[in-house]
């Protein structure tokens, strides 16, 4: 994976997830979007603010959403240790959002698949549990795509390859936008998937013993 340009030096409180393979993934081909001043963009989950830190850092008006207030105030700290206007909302992002049209979405939703119906309320789990299928929050993404994007408006996502990557272009057509993958990378599976590793494949989520998991991203437009 070539260098990228996510900003450096992140601080991040406990509890906050931390850019990882994925967030690297992401910033990579959010490097080549055209992005700049006039732009509205919109990251979902901002975690660190590493990804809206850097579409800010080239120029955009940047609103940035997440559902913990630790993650909250961590991407308010790095907008003003970087000097970046940035603006943070706490809450759920289509609550947050509402009646807004941006120019460009960013995301790395949590896109774990994880036993137990209910999406997790509290801790960092929040960060990564989406569910038995990984696609609880990917799939109100999809469904809200069109209310969030101008005409034009591009939405940038990442997620595992056990969510599906087919049942996300098949939503985002049927939403309307033009969707395609547009990279992939297999990555050594952490800690969260080791642990579930028996449960997984019982799923059929994952073959026996497998190491890696494949990470894709997928870019929509809204015409």
């Amino acid at each position: 994976m070539s260098s990228t340009p996510l900003p450096l030096g992140l601080v991040a409180l406990p509890g906050v997830y931390q850019p990882q393979a994925d967030t690297l993934l992401l910033a990579e081909a959010l490097s080549q979007e055209e992005l700049g001043p006039g732009t509205d963009a919109l990251e979902i989950g901002t975690g660190t603010g590493a990804l809206a830190l850097h579409a800010a850092g080239r120029g955009a008006r940047v609103t940035a959403v997440d559902v913990s207030w630790s993650a909250v105030v961590t991407a308010r700290l790095n907008a003003l240790r970087r000097r970046l206007p940035l603006r943070v909302l706490h809450g759920d992002f289509e609550a947050r959002t509402a009646g807004r049209r941006f120019d460009f979405v960013v995301t790395n939703p949590p896109y774990v698949p994880a036993p137990g119906l209910r999406l997790p309320s509290h801790g960092p789990e929040r960060a990564w549990d989406a569910g038995p299928d990984g696609r609880g929050i990917i799939d109100r993404i999809c469904a809200s795509a069109p209310a969030m994007l101008r005409p034009g408006g591009v939405l940038l996502m990442v997620h595992s390859g056990m969510c599906r990557a087919e049942g996300t272009l098949d939503r985002l057509t049927g939403m309307g936008l033009v969707a395609e993958v547009t990279a992939k990378a297999s990555v050594p599976r952490g800690p969260v998937l080791r642990s579930r590793r028996a449960w997984l494949e019982r799923r059929g989520l994952a073959a026996e013993d497998e190491q890696w998991e494949e990470l894709v991203i997928i870019r929509a437009q809204y015409l």
